[in-house]
């Protein structure tokens, strides 16, 4: 699930794409951010229902084989366990899948050569030989073969990294956070009876998205004065050498200092610090540490920030 670092960089990700335009419509641009999080959600459910095409792909391989002009007696009586599989079954019949699948039109036919490629990988494998030949069957055992063409087939591919590029752009960006929901999937349907639940966006989703909400107005709101504060710490540097999302990360920093109450200004440094890492430049890190310290004591100073709650004075 999104965790506030995540749901920081789609807000990073927002301001970005709204100063390379020249559209002043915050709404759009508000309707844009949420849309991010929800196309993580749809690549989450794309994700699922990929696993699913990879399983049901040993049906088409049965009939493929059974078709050959002198098939052997293994390929007119193929091993389809994985067909029965325990776990795509729970799925199957899951509500909440069947709904998003609908919703988001989730479907894999823009490529079909994937599923077909993806389970000659896995029927190639020693973990899926081991797999059909054992007795008996258990959820357990079938959820560990539901991993290993996840993680062991799917992510190691690289046909099926270019396809999950070309269906989300920030595929790369959002990957640790779609492994841990199919991971969080995997431990939710834990037997065989119940309510099975999907991974979910965030773990509040409702207090989450106000947080986002409310992070980009006041970012985009005090744009002015949060410039003239970085451009007051940065006299030495010449405007063009600052890179844009420097100065994005460092006032979005800003608005949390200063209106985000229950967030420690030592938290908020720290997150935004590990973004700068991933997202900017090498030499990012320690400027903008260097220049949110001096914003902060001028702000303290000047009685700016005040933080509540145990802890945050």
């Amino acid at each position: 699930m999104l965790n506030r670092r995540h749901l920081r960089v789609k807000v990073m990700q927002t301001l970005y794409a709204f100063q390379q335009t020249e559209s002043t419509d915050y709404r759009l641009q508000e309707k844009n951010l949420l849309a991010s999080v929800d196309k993580v959600y749809e690549m989450y459910i794309s994700l699922l229902a990929l696993i699913n095409d990879v399983v049901q792909y040993a049906d088409i391989d049965a009939i493929e084989r059974s078709n050959k002009h002198l098939p052997s007696e293994e390929d007119l009586n193929p091993n389809l366990k994985i067909l029965n599989n325990l776990f795509i079954k729970l799925l199957l019949d899951c509500e909440d899948y069947q709904q998003a699948i609908k919703k988001y039109r989730t479907s894999w036919d823009f490529d079909p050569e994937l599923a077909r490629s993806l389970f000659a990988s896995l029927k190639a494998s020693t973990e899926y030989q081991e797999y059909i030949k054992a007795e008996g069957q258990d959820l357990h055992t079938d959820k560990d073969i539901i991993k290993f063409i996840f993680k062991k087939i799917i992510l190691k591919s690289s046909l099926a990294q270019s396809a999950l590029e070309e269906k989300h752009i920030n595929w790369q960006v959002d990957q640790d956070v779609l492994q841990a929901m199919i991971a969080k999937t995997l431990k939710n349907f834990s037997s065989l009876e119940g309510d099975h639940k999907l991974a979910q966006i965030s773990s509040n989703w409702a207090e989450d998205k106000e947080f986002i909400i409310d992070l980009f107005h006041k970012t985009v709101a005090n744009e002015a004065s949060f410039q003239e504060l970085i451009a007051g710490k940065t006299k030495n540097w010449e405007a063009d050498r600052i890179a844009m999302m420097d100065v994005i990360i460092m006032k979005m920093a800003i608005a949390e200092m200063i209106y985000f109450s229950s967030i420690p200004v030592k938290v908020t440094i720290n997150e935004y610090l590990e973004i700068a890492k991933e997202f900017s430049t090498p030499k990012s890190n320690s400027f903008i540490n260097g220049i949110l310290d001096k914003i902060f004591e001028e702000l303290s100073s000047q009685n700016k920030i005040r933080k509540y709650g145990r802890g945050l004075n």
